[in-house]
């Protein structure tokens, strides 16, 4: 399976669907998604959860909807989308990352930014870096608050590798166990897709728990 878009794909692509983005670019699509939604500002509301779990469904074999993906070259797009993502986002983070959240209207982008700085001063920058990976819109705007907020390179280098490799294989092996175990999967994507963004979020629900709990021994 070629990294290259298929000669068939149509320009009617729907950036918010998965299914779409991969019927039209393929394993190459992954990378510039997840280059997008973990480097750059404007990519928060790319489905990064979504668009891993579907391909990894598309990589079984015998899927009867849509392409058919090849595993190990999904998984390293997705893991160079995500990983020189997130190294562009900290390097503009660096260079004017609150000069540009500042200047944002956009509601659900300044919670996110929000979000991520309590991750960052509650956690610490390790687990921040980690669990980020797995919150819509806080995956997006942790990295550039990285580099404005200072966090050294080296620090910000391994978390961000870890959490990166966690997340995108965690979920692509994810579609493709359940898809080879359930056939017809993708009949029920929709359903599918929204169980594996709640699931996503566990991580950062047990550390919430766990801080709360500290804090309730601390009194």
């Amino acid at each position: 399976m070629s990294l290259v878009p298929s000669p068939l794909f149509t320009l009617a692509v729907n950036p918010l669907d998965a299914s779409s983005l991969l019927s039209s670019f393929g394993a190459l699509g992954i990378a510039v998604v997840l280059f997008a939604e973990t480097g750059l500002l404007i990519g928060f509301f790319l489905p990064g959860d979504s668009l891993l779990f579907t391909a990894g469904l598309l990589c079984r074999p015998g899927a009867h909807s849509g392409p058919h993906l090849d595993l190990a070259q999904v998984l390293v797009a997705a893991l160079a989308g995500a990983l020189a993502g997130a190294q562009c986002g900290y390097a503009l983070g660096r260079r004017g990352g609150r000069t540009l959240l500042a200047r944002s209207r956009n509601k659900r982008l300044l919670e996110g930014a929000g979000r991520a700085e309590e991750l960052l001063g509650r956690y610490g920058h390790a687990r921040a870096i980690v669990l980020a990976r797995f919150v819509p819109v806080v995956r997006t705007v942790l990295n550039p608050l990285a580099g404005a907020l200072a966090v050294p390179r080296r620090v910000f280098v391994t978390w961000q590798v870890a959490g990166g490799v966690v997340w995108t294989a965690g979920l692509v092996l994810a579609g493709y166990a359940l898809g080879a175990v359930v056939p017809d999967v993708e009949r029920y994507l929709l359903p599918v897709v929204g169980v594996v963004v709640l699931v996503s979020l566990v991580p950062l629900g047990v550390e919430v728990v766990r801080a709360r709990g500290r804090v309730g021994r601390g009194r």
